[in-house]
C-alpha cells in the first residue's frame, strides 16, 4: 500500500493524535464550532472593482497572518456583517 507523504506539520499532528493529545469534542462546544464553520461557508461569488494600492496593502496584512488575501477579505466582510 502506498503511504501518503505528510508535511512536517501533518506529521506533528499525526504524532499528537497517536499520543492521545487531542480530545473528542461533544455537546455545546461541538455545536458552537459547527455554527462558526457554517457562518463562514462561502456560497456566493462577488466581483467588485477596488483600488490596486488597497489590495497590495491587504495582501501584506494577509501574509502577516498567514492566510490568502481572498480569505482575509472574506473574513473582514464577515466581521463587518456581524457588527
Amino acid at each position: 500500500m502506498n503511504r501518503i507523504k505528510l508535511t512536517k506539520e501533518e506529521k506533528e499532528i499525526e504524532n499528537a493524535l497517536i499520543r492521545g493529545e487531542y480530545a473528542p469534542i461533544k455537546g455545546k462546544e461541538l455545536k458552537k464550532i459547527e455554527k462558526t464553520l457554517k457562518a463562514r461557508k462561502k456560497n456566493i461569488t462577488m466581483t467588485i472593482r477596488v483600488n490596486s494600492e488597497d489590495i497590495e496593502k491587504i495582501k501584506i496584512k494577509a501574509k502577516k497572518v498567514g492566510v490568502k488575501y481572498q480569505s482575509y477579505i472574506s473574513e473582514v466582510i464577515h466581521q463587518v456583517a456581524e457588527v
